[in-house]
């Protein structure tokens, strides 16, 4: 999501087209803005009194996985499955994303075991 703009430019703004008579089309060419943002710059003056943006809400989504040590569990018991039969198991209804996101977030990876194959190179680049 975007950054709104600053606090300092939106007073300057408003203080360039209220004090300084500037138009509201060269304020916007001057400070690379839009027209129609400026206008609900105003329009928000005049409604609340103030140009500062509207807080923003925090995410309402919550997660479907939200004991994080029972999913760490039920991955040790079946890791070895793929992550559709892994959502199947699962105690509530989830997708398939959603356990893989889950996985990204505990730190699990798709690789299972280490080869005990070594790099055939050195350190410095030649073979050994």
């Amino acid at each position: 999501m975007a950054q709104p703009y600053s606090d300092d430019l939106r007073q300057k703004v408003i203080q360039a087209i209220e004090l300084d008579g500037l138009k509201k089309s060269e304020a916007s060419r001057l400070f690379n803005i839009s027209r129609n943002t400026i206008n609900l710059w105003f329009q928000r003056k005049a409604e609340t009194g103030d140009v500062k943006p509207k807080p923003r809400q925090a995410s309402q989504q919550n997660g479907k996985i939200r004991d994080w040590e029972k999913f760490r569990d039920f991955v040790k018991v079946h890791g070895d499955k793929t992550q559709t039969e892994m959502a199947q198991l699962w105690d509530e209804e989830i997708s398939q994303r959603t356990i893989s996101r889950a996985l990204q977030k505990i730190g699990n990876t798709r690789k299972k075991k280490h080869t005990g194959i070594a790099n055939g190179m050195k350190p410095n680049g030649l073979p050994s």
